[in-house]
């Protein structure tokens, strides 16, 4: 259409000047239509782009029994371990599982109505704001739970974690380790503002000051991860801990800080936010918050069977608790250069 909607089979009926009843025994190759009108119906089914759904309408009930997953991309264990909680849950149900990676903000139309066309509901991995693309899937009537969305001002079945109060046990924890000057590795998405929040809320709360100059942002990439860390590693007065908002990014951190020669965590502390498997895999091991992302998958997916059986969820939204893991990678505050001498370190209180 050019007014860029789905055609329906009421715009091929109004453009042909025919009942939808027509239509549809034309698509459905019946015999009481003329070959006039055929080719009539079959011109405006050119014209306005409609697609017929094969997939349903070959099946009793119009099911396909396939769930379609959106996500921005397949290259994170993030992204993984939830997909993989997501399968969990669809497979013990018997139906499929049909993945889709999109850019940002879906621009991918053509691929986002195929998955559309062939899934009886649609489970959104979005991190961002994405009203637009949201409300498009809600108006086809497609079944649709998000996960990790919290910009959408959209009633729409969601799954996530509690960003703020994350970000928040992540910085006290550092706090309680006697760490002062802790730097923040932003990253994208409301996700990261949320922790961020919950980051300068602990400095506040604790009466210790919020410094512009040790937050830097990290864009949730290793890559990024590595440059932010690079600004807070030129500072004059070096932090002694960092938090960054996700593991990726913190692992970059982990790279900056070996390559400056210093050690984690005599030198500086790094914590990060996930729990993806590889923050065990690291060296030294990765302490972080860890947010369920298996369990938020199997959520989502329960949440869309009950909504394709027509039961209600009790709530539109769940919210998982995050955790704390603590690992190698962060220790009590000391001085640097009582960390060089080795031996037993008292913490002066005073």
């Amino acid at each position: 259409m050019e007014d860029g909607r789905k055609a329906t089979l009421k715009d091929v009926a109004q453009l042909a000047g025919v009942s939808t009843v027509t239509v549809s025994n034309v698509l459905n190759h019946r015999q009481n239509v003329s070959l006039r009108t055929r080719q009539r119906v079959m011109k405006a089914v050119e014209e306005t782009g409609y697609r017929v759904n094969l997939i349903a309408r070959g099946l009793a009930g119009g099911r396909t029994n396939t769930l379609g997953v959106v996500v921005p991309d397949l290259g994170t264990q993030y992204v993984g371990e939830i997909v993989r909680g997501l399968g969990d849950e669809i497979r013990h149900a018997g139906l499929e599982m049909l993945i889709s990676t999109a850019s940002d903000d879906i621009k991918e139309r053509s691929q986002m109505d195929l998955l559309q066309e062939i899934s009886d509901g649609l489970v959104l991995v979005l991190a961002h704001n994405n009203d637009y693309d949201v409300s498009v899937f809600s108006r086809d009537g497609l079944p649709v739970v998000m996960i990790d969305h919290r910009g959408s001002t959209i009633p729409l079945p969601a799954v996530d974690v509690d960003n703020y109060y994350g970000g928040r046990q992540a910085t006290e924890y550092l706090i309680a380790l006697g760490h002062q000057r802790i730097g923040f590795v932003k990253g994208r998405y409301e996700a990261s503002s949320l922790r961020f929040k919950g980051y300068k809320e602990a400095l506040e709360c604790a009466k210790l000051p919020f410094e512009e100059s040790l937050v830097a942002e990290g864009e949730f990439t290793q890559p990024g991860g590595f440059a932010a860390a690079n600004e807070l590693l030129n500072l004059k007065d070096l932090p002694s801990a960092i938090f960054a908002a996700n593991d990726l990014s913190a692992f970059g951190v982990m790279e900056a800080i070996k390559e400056k020669g210093l050690r984690i965590p005599d030198d500086i502390s790094v914590l990060g936010f996930d729990d993806i498997p590889m923050a065990n895999q690291v060296f030294p091991a990765l302490s972080t918050i860890r947010q369920p992302l298996f369990e938020m998958g199997q959520a989502a997916a329960r949440m869309m069977l009950a909504k394709l059986r027509g039961v209600e969820p009790p709530s539109n939204r769940i919210t998982l608790a995050t955790e704390l893991v603590e690992r190698a990678s962060t220790r009590a505050w000391r001085n640097r250069s009582d960390s060089k001498e080795g031996g037993d370190y008292k913490q002066d209180w005073s």
